[in-house]
């Protein structure tokens, strides 16, 4: 039988609702501004004179402080509460986003987008989990997925902000018209409770040992596909501009282009929604990992702007689907003493990924290899995720959560 704490997390009233939006907004403009980056990057390797290998150092220092985010939030999650580390993350992220806007030059930049990927990292398992834990049970992996695509309406507003700010106001302009909402997100979570779920669990505590034996295998298949997703995605998605540009398209028309794509990461979210409770999690997560890596593949490959705009946007829609569904599904592996702990460093070890693969990217450009074996080698990473979640994960769709 159901305590009334476990009989309040489920009810679809006011406070699910309330808990979903207050965490929607934080993760669009969140999104806005980490999408950005990879917009700016291309002004401020002309601004500021850039290397490519210090443009990849950008994207990983962000990317540094996102995986000790994601770990230390997940954990401080479980031990002081969902809703302070929730947030106290926003707080982090928004004063060093709108600091970044004054950046001097690369030093100075590298250090806030360090604390930026701080407050971002360690909001976002939390931010699942505790949606996860809130949401009623027949809708918990539809609603996590739908979260996670405020992403996509955060990375088409920059898409959005980059195409008509820029080339005319500067980048400086942009980032300070994307960090300036973050105010509205912060008032808006005033008003989240604390989850039920975590409140239940009173002092129980899960233990780092207890992650690593007593749920091992999940654990392992977990960062496997974390680091596989992660090491992807952002080795892709912020070197896009780059990457068109240097295929011989404009910057401006690479905007343009890249806003295209990116507005098929919205379908992606939609029907990873769909198929998580109608199919599963796990053969949903399965596919769009691996067709997210076959049309990394022929984006890799392609020249003509048919070819590459039909491959960005079936890369957008596979990659941002399968974001979503990972995690719907990361949280869901764990109970309530563990869950914020075991999605924390599931992510933060995925970040590990993210943060070798920018810097990779501008290595293997400046050693002159090709954009097609470049996206190969994210291709390989993507199957053998698909393949150990496939093999060895398992499916979490109408268990009960403890």
């Amino acid at each position: 039988m159901r305590t009334t704490s476990q009989k309040e997390a489920a009810a679809p009233g006011p406070t699910y609702r309330r808990v979903f939006w207050a965490a929607g907004f934080g993760w669009m403009f969140d999104a806005m501004d980490v999408g950005l980056l990879s917009f700016i990057l291309v002004a401020l390797r002309s601004e500021w004179g850039l290397s490519a290998e210090q443009a990849g150092l950008l994207g990983t220092a962000n990317l540094i402080g996102m995986a000790a985010g994601a770990a230390l939030g997940g954990y401080l999650a479980d031990r002081i509460g969902r809703r302070p580390v929730f947030l106290s993350t926003l707080i982090l992220f928004g004063a060093s986003s709108l600091a970044s806007a004054f950046a001097a030059g690369f030093g100075s930049m590298l250090i806030l987008r360090m604390l930026m990927g701080l407050g971002l990292g360690a909001e976002l398992p939390v931010a699942s989990t505790l949606v996860n834990e809130v949401a009623p049970e027949h809708k918990k992996g539809r609603t996590v997925v739908l979260l996670e695509s405020f992403w996509a309406v955060g990375w088409i507003l920059a898409a959005v902000l980059s195409y008509f700010v820029i080339p005319e106001y500067g980048w400086r302009v942009a980032v300070i018209a994307g960090s300036v909402p973050i105010v509205y997100a912060l008032f808006i979570r005033r008003s989240v409770p604390e989850s039920a779920q975590f409140r239940s669990a009173g002092r129980q505590r899960g233990s780092l040992k207890e992650l690593l034996t007593a749920h091992g295998r999940n654990t392992a298949v977990l960062w496997v596909v974390w680091f596989a997703i992660s090491f992807s995605y952002y080795g892709m998605f912020l070197w896009l501009p780059s990457v068109l540009v240097d295929k011989g398209f404009p910057m401006i028309k690479s905007f343009g282009y890249v806003l295209l794509m990116t507005l098929a990461q919205l379908p992606g979210y939609f029907a990873a929604a769909y198929l998580v409770e109608r199919w599963g999690r796990k053969p949903t997560l399965t596919l769009f990992l691996f067709m997210t890596g076959v049309m990394a593949l022929v984006f890799g490959y392609s020249t003509g702007s048919a070819m590459l705009l039909g491959s960005g946007a079936l890369l957008s829609f596979f990659n941002l689907g399968a974001w979503g569904a990972l995690y719907a599904y990361t949280p869901e592996n764990y109970p309530a003493p563990l869950r914020g702990s075991g999605s924390g460093f599931a992510a933060g070890f995925g970040r590990i990924g993210s943060i070798v693969a920018p810097y990779l990217v501008a290595v293997l450009t400046t050693a002159h290899y090709g954009y097609g074996s470049i996206f190969g080698m994210f291709t390989v990473a993507l199957v053998v995720g698909a393949a150990v979640l496939l093999g060895f994960g398992r499916e979490t769709a109408r268990r009960p959560q403890a």
